[in-house]
């Protein structure tokens, strides 16, 4: 029963199959591109592209080599090919992608060369697949369109497949190199199924690679868990959780990397803050002294989160972090405890400014998609409007941003600042590091006051009145277009300072 069923359905079961591969190949690919180039719409865009492109060509030269040489075997060679290739990527992409990061400085020409090097020659392969089996089910061609929109129809439905499962089943349960090998090893085996006699040791020995060597070379982040080196994937990001020694102090910190990049740092010696514009969110005890209640858009390791409940005893804080597995990972590894004054909303930022009822007196902003770039719906004024609506009457929003102020890699500043400028009475903008040079691309604090109140600009506290003094005082130029839900180019403002 089996076999009458293979023998009759086996090309259905392979367009289906390898359907479902290429759809989980181009999710896992941003997964593989995410710690190296990040996972803005330059990457997306140069990954789907160059999937779609080798794809088309393969779509092309399969059609021609079925004419040529139609037969299982071939069609089985061409799975094999896109097996080998697939775990050929997993060798190279690890030392191909820190070569690219460090010699191409473009945010988009990066993206665009990993892409074509790691997923063109697998993606050309199996698009090869569908016209050469509908080459092979033809025998009527009277049945011709029927046979080809059958198994074109497989192909959609096994992409659909491996859409789905990717997304909600594959990547947040398993490291994107076991997906990889997996993808391998299915293709493979489909291909030993298909025609087990042609290429038998070369197959077999394939085989062996991937079961045996892959997961080692795949896996060299195993080894350096004896450095406190966590590679881990979520539903999200790619995180990296390690130790290394701060540059400034020469103390031990424990670093959160998302993508590759450093989103939240904690000392392994003491309570205090790692990273300078943290401390300037406590700017709140100054614009708004009589402060509670606060909300916090953007978790990672909970740095300033765990530092507001250990200064301010008697205040609360809610806490939203769209990826829960963050949550988990600041408890297991950033010292994140249970604390009654503390609330965690796995949700995206946005969402929760929409559907939020209660009023904050202070609001922080730390929320970052990818390669310095706040996700483009929190930066609109549809969602500063949310902010200003979610805050008590002496309310603060404390934003971080990074940009310059002034020149090309200032637009993005320049966007926000007219964005808040445009519901908020009071705005200021504080650089943190170079206060005096405002094409200084640095941490940018931006305050938004409800109050028509004017603020008082000194304090004190030596601290915040230092911190006060660095706001920015020349005029800002209103040169950019408000960003709004409708038209926010956050990415490429970005990407003129990341070029």
């Amino acid at each position: 029963m089996i076999n009458m069923f293979w023998q009759k359905y086996q090309l259905e079961v392979a367009v289906f199959v390898c359907g479902a591969v290429v759809m989980i190949f181009e999710l896992a690919g941003s997964r593989v591109l995410g710690p190296f180039f990040g996972t803005s719409i330059f990457v997306w865009t140069s990954l789907i592209g160059i999937i779609l492109g080798s794809l088309s060509y393969g779509y092309h030269i399969g059609g021609k080599l079925a004419d040529k040489k139609p037969g299982m075997f071939e069609l089985s060679i061409v799975i094999f090919a896109s097996a080998a290739s697939v775990a050929l990527m997993i060798v190279i992409k690890d030392p191909l992608l820190i070569l690219l990061q460090a010699n191409i400085k473009g945010y988009r020409l990066g993206p665009v060369l990993a892409s074509v090097i790691l997923f063109a020659p697998g993606s050309i392969l199996l698009g090869m697949i569908s016209p050469y089996a509908a080459r092979l089910k033809i025998k009527d061609l009277a049945a011709t369109g029927r046979a080809i929109g059958n198994l074109y129809a497989l192909s959609t439905a096994g992409s659909i497949f491996g859409t789905f499962i990717a997304g909600f089943y594959l990547i947040p349960t398993f490291g994107t190199n076991r997906i990889l090998q997996g993808l391998a090893l299915t293709l493979l085996l489909l291909s030993l199924v298909l025609n087990v006699n042609g290429w038998f040791r070369t197959k077999i020995g394939l085989l062996l690679f991937i079961i045996v060597v892959l997961p080692w070379l795949g896996n060299v982040n195993v080894y350096l868990h004896k450095s406190n080196f966590i590679d881990l994937d979520t539903a999200y990001n790619r995180i990296w959780v390690y130790n290394q020694l701060d540059k400034k102090t020469n103390r031990p910190t424990k670093v959160l990397g998302i993508n590759n990049e450093n989103h939240s740092s904690m000392y392994l010696d003491g309570t205090d803050l790692v990273n300078t514009y943290t401390k300037y969110y406590h700017l709140i005890a100054h614009f708004n002294p009589e402060f509670s209640n606060s909300l916090m858009i953007g978790g990672a390791g909970y740095s300033f989160s765990k530092d507001y409940l250990l200064q301010y005893p008697k205040a609360t804080m809610d806490v939203v972090e769209i990826d829960p597995m963050m949550t988990t990972i600041a408890k297991q590894y950033f010292q994140l405890k249970d604390d009654a004054r503390l609330n965690s909303y796995h949700q995206d930022g946005r969402i929760f400014l929409n559907q939020n009822n209660k009023k904050y007196d202070a609001i922080f902003g730390d929320a970052f998609g990818s390669r310095y770039s706040i996700p483009f719906q929190l930066t609109t004024r549809e969602a500063v409007q949310k902010m200003y609506n979610g805050l008590t009457d002496n309310g603060v929003a404390i934003v971080n941003i990074i940009s310059a102020i002034e020149g090309k890699n200032g637009k993005f500043l320049r966007a926000e600042y007219r964005t808040y400028a445009e519901i908020f009475p009071h705005v200021l903008v504080l650089p943190v590091k170079n206060w005096q040079d405002g094409y200084a691309v640095q941490n940018l604090i931006l305050i938004a006051l409800k109050s028509p109140n004017e603020p008082l600009l000194s304090s004190a506290n030596q601290e915040l009145n230092e911190f006060i003094s660095h706001r920015w005082q020349k005029p800002i130029s209103s040169d950019m277009p408000i960003l709004t839900d409708d038209y926010a180019p956050v990415d490429d403002y970005i990407s003129e300072f990341i070029s």
